[in-house]
Parts: C-alpha cells; structure tokens; sequence
C-alpha cells in the first residue's frame, strides 16, 4: 500500500493532538466514522486525522467529490480497512487493487449479471426469501424481533439462494448460520486490526485473535469450496446464476475466465459485501418507517394498489416510487458503504490547493457528503420527498454516492434496491410494525452501519393480505 504523502499545508485537523497517538482524544474506535463525520462539521470539506502512527485525509465537500470521481485522474484505492478483508476476499472485486488482474475480469464477466434487466432471473428467489420471512415472523407470535439479525437472515438467504444456488437455512435456526458468524468474527478482528493496530504491540495483543481469525477463515473457505465442488459435480445449473457463470467461463476457456481460488473469493465477496449492506438498508428503512404513520400508511397504500394481494410480478417492483424514495433517503441519511478512498493516478491538485503525488490517496467520507448544505434545510432530517424528480434535477452530480464512484463502483447495486423494495413492499403489505417507545436510534459500525439494538414487533395486519 502506498503511503500517503498529501501535503499537510492548510489541512484543518482536530485540537489536543497528542504525541505518538495523535487525534485520540475525546472520539472511539468503535465510533470511527462517525467521530470523522462530526469533526467534519468542525473542521470543514477536507481535513486530516491522525492515529497510532497512521494519517487520513478525509473530503466531504461536493466540489473536491466531483474531482475525486474524475476517472481520468483518481482511480479506487484499496484503504487500510478494505485492506484487512483480503483474508475473505482475496482479489475479488472488493478488496482487489487496481493492478490485479482478476478484478478486471471478474468485472467484464459479472457486469452483465447485474444489470437491471438480469434482475428478472432473481426475482422469483427474492419473493421466495420474502415469503420465509413472513412465516418466520408468523412464528414469532407477536414477539419483538430483533429487526437487524432477521434483515441479516434475508439477506444472506438471498444471496446464497440467487448468486451460488445455495441455501443456507437461515429460517430455520434461531442463531446464525455457522459461516455467517464466522464472517462476522472476520469483519470485527479486521476492524480491530485496522484501528487499534499499536506499532510493536500486534503480536503480544492479537496472537490469540489472529488463530480464531485464521480457523475462521480457513471455515469459510472450505465451505465455499464445498459449494462449487457440489456444483462441479452436478454439472451445469438449469438456471444461471452467479457461480454458474464463472464456472461455464471457466469451462469454455473464456478469456475472463477466473480460477478456482478467485471464484471462491468472489462467492465469500457477494456474500460479505451482498448481505451486509443491504440488511443494514432494510433495517434503516424499517426503523424510519415506524416512527412515522402517515409514511408508513402512504408506502402501504401504495404497496396494495400496486401489488394487489398475489405476488408480485417483476415489472411491478420498480412502479413503487415511493417506497423507491424511501430507499434512497435511507441511503443518503445512512449510506451502507459509509466512506471510500481514491487515489490519485499521477500527481495532480486538488481542489486548486492541495498537492498529490501519484499514489496518494484520501478517504471520501460519504456520510458527510450526504449531509451537504446542497441537501435543503434540516439534512439530518428523513425526507423521502428530497428524491422527486425535480429536486433530484436541482442537486450538483456527485453529491449522491451510496454505491461509491466510478469503474469499482458497487457491481451489485440494482440487486439491492431490487431486493430492498421487493423486501420492504411485503412487509408493508403483511405487518403493522409497532416500535419500543422507548428506542433512540443508536449506530453500529463495522464493514457498514447500522442500527444498533433496534427490535420492532410484527403484528400480522390481516391473514391473507389486503381485501
């Protein structure tokens, strides 16, 4: 990884700086990107932090954003906590660098398998999903239920069932599914690895970590590889999906054919990257969606007068607008990918002002970005409405990035709004969601946010849908 040598001149940074450990004071590693977002209230557009010998750029203003999603000049950087989920995913289109060649064709290969008109060939898995969860929350007798495991269990169901033709059993256990926790474990010892990393104290601190982290791993692996050789074995699917793609290249000396490791690697990317996101939409979503009637009877009204009671037919998800706009505010207020880094391809400045060599890179922080003045009054504040088509056409280009920038943008993001839509529509047509009075939304940051402790209770609004 290169290191960054951006040029401090005039960059704010935050007060009580302390030797050696740098900005510790007063913020949390569990609270990293949120601490930046706050100081960046304080401190501006662009601003530095420092921590345990390690020093980050951060931008959220829209002018420099638009710079930074120039193709021509900035490309995606792999920062350091992309970087320590190479153990999952290796050279896949998440965690690969720029020069590794399986990135790219991994990207020519999937691209098509994710455009909104290959959505078709997933939707009836999505319904299906859909369909378990309201019978396990049936089962739930008007429990609480603990809304983020359960958008979990959706969608890592989803993927399995869509991308790999694997299901995972996710409805019919209580705990998560064994390679769901081990992922889990992954995701949280690579957070810690990345921000409590002290110089000259990993081995004596992570020894015991680092082992479960390496079973953890070496369990994930062999359960996809588990997956792909009863693939092989069976032959070709008589529906294509995901890992048959890779598989039939791989088959037909394609030349985006990627090897058996890298298909792996992709697999454990779709899931990690697939589940993890979109569970944390749906969960957002919900949660704004209780706190507020008048929305919550306005996207089922809508839900009812175009879905009727059956299922819903493939061209019927996109004609929910509104829901549609819910989705996108709760991107906006709580984007899944919260920050993204870009570095630049040859030395350049940005901004008119700050110099950057090549290589250099800064951490786009998007959760601030989607804060920008250029949002209206109040941008803290949930408003679907700042998604009407007219306001959209008022906004600057780039101030929008839940997905993140350019050619390594999110490949899978017409699977999720597909699914979240889909997702939310059933549970807006079968339940009333009745929140804890007493719940103040509170965040959790790992390889996305998401809120945490939230738990609503399901109550079936009549048997069999409405009349």
């Amino acid at each position: 990884m290169v290191a960054l040598t951006m040029e401090s001149t005039g960059l704010p940074h935050p007060r009580w700086r302390v030797p050696i450990l740098g900005d510790v004071l007063g913020v949390s590693p569990h609270r990293a990107i949120q601490d930046s977002w706050t100081m960046s209230r304080r401190l501006g557009p662009i601003f530095e932090r420092r921590a345990l010998g390690h020093r980050f750029v951060l931008v959220s203003g829209v002018d420099l954003v638009a710079e930074l999603s120039d193709e021509t000049r900035f490309a995606k950087h792999v920062a350091p906590g992309v970087e320590a989920l190479r153990g999952i995913g290796g050279d896949a289109l998440f965690t690969a660098y720029n020069h590794e060649k399986n990135w790219a064709r991994a990207h020519a290969l999937l691209t098509p398998a994710f455009t909104r008109s290959a959505m078709r060939s997933y939707h009836a898995v999505m319904c299906d999903v859909a369909s378990d969860l309201v019978g396990y929350w049936n089962r739930s007798a008007g429990r609480p239920v603990d809304v983020v495991e359960d958008m979990i269990k959706v969608a890592f169901e989803t993927v399995g069932r869509a991308g790999l033709g694997h299901s995972f059993g996710s409805f019919d256990r209580a705990s998560a599914h064994p390679a769901r926790a081990a992922m889990a474990r992954s995701l949280v010892h690579a957070q810690r690895r990345t921000l409590r990393n002290v110089p000259g104290l990993r081995r004596i601190a992570y020894g015991f970590a680092d082992r479960r982290n390496a079973a953890d791993l070496a369990f994930l692996h062999d359960s996809i590889d588990e997956i792909i050789r009863a693939r092989v074995r069976s032959g070709p699917a008589p529906d294509t999906d995901l890992l048959e793609i890779m598989l039939d290249a791989a088959r037909r000396d394609d030349p985006n054919r990627l090897d058996r490791d890298n298909i792996r690697y992709q697999a454990l990317t779709f899931l990690l990257a697939g589940h993890e996101t979109t569970a944390a939409l749906l969960a957002f979503a919900l949660h704004y969606l209780s706190q507020d009637p008048e929305l919550y009877a306005s996207a089922r009204a809508e839900v009812d007068a175009v879905w009727g009671s059956g299922t819903p037919e493939f061209e019927q998800v996109p004609k929910l607008r509104l829901l549609r706009r819910i989705v996108d505010e709760t991107l906006r207020l709580w984007p899944p990918v919260p920050a993204f880094a870009r570095e630049a391809r040859t030395d350049t400045v940005l901004g008119g002002r700050y110099s950057m060599q090549a290589g250099d890179w800064v951490v786009v922080l998007v959760l601030a970005l989607h804060r920008d003045p250029v949002w209206g009054d109040d941008p803290d504040r949930f408003d679907p409405d700042r998604f009407l088509p007219d306001r959209i056409r008022l906004r600057p280009p780039h101030v929008y990035k839940p997905f993140g920038t350019g050619a390594r943008a999110c490949i899978g993001r017409q699977f999720a709004v597909h699914e979240a839509v889909l997702v939310l529509g059933t549970i807006l047509r079968e339940y009333d969601l009745v929140p804890d009075p007493g719940y103040r939304l509170r965040i959790h940051e790992r390889l996305s946010l998401s809120p945490a402790g939230l738990s609503l209770t399901p109550r079936p609004r009549r048997p069999s849908g409405p009349a």
